[in-house]
């Protein structure tokens, strides 16, 4: 396998099916990458296209150091467009009619220098019924020497004529120990750091080297836990209060909630008898053996339930401090508090 193929972490089977494609020439005019955010998706499609129009011997390709190569990496090919989601006023992500007009008219002018026009399409599940509508012309009649490159979290997600025209190419969440190795071999990041970041990727080493870049990640998430740990060993008129301020921050909610989230699932794992190095939030351990020892089974399970209630509420836009309100009244509370 070549030194470009290596830099992807992980998904093996999908590179080796991938390289094949391109050795048997037998690629494919539509490909579907899926999986959850960050887990590799657009990092193995944009390897794909450079796959396709490196300049070396096939059996060599991607070599990442041709002409062809070096400009896809810096974004800057003439026959590599990507298209991704424009975020609309209301904070959605939404890929519009017009951009898919606009590169529709782009596929078909033909290559200025590469072997294939490759279009690239993130985050394909923003698409406005009507930009849908318009891409399934393409894919039914994609232009000659077009390959078509989407990503989406799952199929299920896009219309059934869309995923039946790719080929899907499913990504499951690296190990955890993978993400670590990598972390600390490739990014030289210390031990304890790669551990940590290891276990709250979920499977993500996107998300794993998007937090090692940006320090704020992890700062907010520790602000995220303090604001549980306020509502845990707070009374029922401070809980309130508490709802009213998480209120108040309606962009900030989502993120808030699923750290918490994640906080009651390592809780209910080592309540029902998981091993600690099962847990995401690592760094919290002690405090977690200790809370799932002392906290009944039965509140433990209600906190998550209601956690995910709660985000699933705000999403379908319930009254925010309501569902707050109701979420904090059912948490536990911590001894001492």
């Amino acid at each position: 396998m070549t030194t470009a193929w290596q830099e992807i972490v992980g998904h093996e089977w999908a590179v080796n099916l991938l390289r094949e494609a391109i050795v048997q020439e037998r690629v494919g005019h539509a490909y579907l990458f899926t999986g959850p955010r960050h887990v590799g998706k657009t990092a193995l499609a944009l390897r794909f296209a450079q796959a396709l129009n490196c300049e070396a011997e096939v059996a060599g390709r991607p070599c990442g150091q041709c002409r062809s190569c070096r400009l896809i990496a810096a974004g800057r090919h003439p026959d590599i467009r990507l298209v991704t989601p424009e975020v609309s006023s209301r904070g959605v992500p939404t890929l519009k009619i017009e951009q898919i007009r606009e590169l529709q008219h782009g596929l078909s002018l033909g290559t200025y220098e590469g072997r294939w026009k490759i279009a690239i399409l993130a985050d394909f599940e923003g698409a406005t019924p009507g930009a849908a509508n318009a891409f399934l012309k393409t894919l039914e009649e994609p232009p000659r020497g077009v390959v078509l490159l989407l990503t989406a979290s799952e199929a299920d997600a896009l219309l059934p004529t869309i995923t039946s025209r790719c080929r899907v190419i499913a990504l499951r969440p690296l190990p955890t120990a993978q993400i670590a190795g990598a972390l600390e071999q490739r990014w030289e990041t210390p031990v304890a750091r790669a551990r940590l970041l290891a276990h709250l990727a979920d499977g993500r080493l996107g998300w794993a080297l998007q937090a090692l870049e940006d320090e704020s990640l992890l700062a907010a998430r520790q602000e995220h836990l303090a604001l549980l740990q306020e509502a845990l060993s707070g009374s029922r008129v401070e809980r309130f209060a508490l709802a009213e301020r998480l209120a108040n921050k309606p962009d900030a909610l989502p993120a808030i909630l699923r750290t918490w989230l994640s906080w009651w699932r390592d809780l209910a794992l080592l309540a029902w008898g998981g091993r600690e190095d099962q847990i995401s939030n690592v760094d919290a351990e002690d405090e977690l053996v200790r809370r799932s020892r002392r906290w009944e089974r039965e509140a433990i399970l209600k906190a998550l339930q209601q956690t995910q209630r709660a985000l699933w509420q705000l999403e379908h836009n319930a009254n925010t401090r309501l569902a707050l309100e109701v979420l904090l009244l059912v948490y536990p509370r911590a001894e001492g508090g």
